[in-house]
């Protein structure tokens, strides 16, 4: 059973909420009744839409367009989020991309391009390094929370690629450091999934998919509410939790 918040009053800036893992996030912030930033790409009509959905459902939300790869543009659009939000109490660093549709084993060097490194290292790494430091300030008046979403792949799972793997591992590394960074105004954690059923550029063929399954100790899939639960936690609850990354893959990388 999912556990319940009361966040009336409380506010926060999911990346890549749009979609996925950070718009299950949103839902889920929105419905214990705190105010939530949707960040999206300007050209994301997927943004503006989930915005009027869920303000027709009665939830506080707001758009927040913006690139976290993009130095500039991130920290304009954090320092905008906050000034539309009047405070920020919780930052989800959700925003990620493979930066390829389909998965490149570890000997395919010539498939790991320059441009795919630079990709997956702006968003990936970097956005949550540009959307903590922007969002520091805020964060630390409230006394609030950071979640990143790392991966298994940054762990000791392959993923799509070498180069998402780096940048998940580096999401990992970084949230110890922004944990020292930050504290002890501000926890900051990560969540590391496995295999989730979720909209997401990788096209992952049914064998793969009924293969994370099988190998799963749970024998299912996440869920970007399962997702969802583990991150409002460290958010809301969590009170000692600080600098680490919690895996939540049903127990496939067991």
């Amino acid at each position: 059973m999912t556990a319940s918040y009361d966040l009336k009053g409380k506010t926060a800036l999911v990346t890549g909420g749009a979609s996925g893992i950070g718009l299950a996030t949103v839902e889920m912030l929105a419905g214990f009744g705190c105010k939530v930033a949707i960040n999206h790409l300007a050209g994301d009509e997927r943004g503006a839409a989930e915005v009027t959905r869920l303000r027709a459902l009665g939830r506080d939300v707001i758009a927040a367009p913006g690139n976290v790869a993009d130095a500039v543009d991130c920290q304009r659009m954090v320092e905008q989020a906050v000034r539309d939000l009047g405070r920020l109490d919780y930052l989800v660093n959700n925003a990620g991309t493979p930066g390829t549709k389909t998965t490149i084993a570890p000997s395919e060097f010539d498939r790991l391009t320059e441009e795919l490194w630079d990709t997956v290292l702006q968003v990936n790494l970097l956005g949550v390094f540009r959307c903590s430091k922007a969002a520091a300030p805020a964060l630390r008046a409230a006394g609030g929370a950071v979640v990143s979403v790392a991966s298994i792949a940054g762990l000791n799972h392959a993923g799509s690629s070498m180069a998402y793997g780096a940048t998940k591992a580096g999401v990992v590394s970084l949230t110890k450091n922004l944990a020292r960074g930050l504290g002890p105004e501000v926890r900051v954690n990560a969540v590391a999934p496995g295999a989730v059923d979720s909209t997401w550029m990788i096209e992952w063929t049914e064998e793969q998919r009924r293969g994370s399954i099988e190998k799963a100790l749970l024998k299912r899939r996440c869920t970007t509410a399962d997702l969802a639960e583990v991150m409002v936690f460290l958010l809301a609850g969590a009170a000692m939790v600080t600098g680490q990354t919690i895996v939540v893959d049903g127990g496939l990388t067991l």
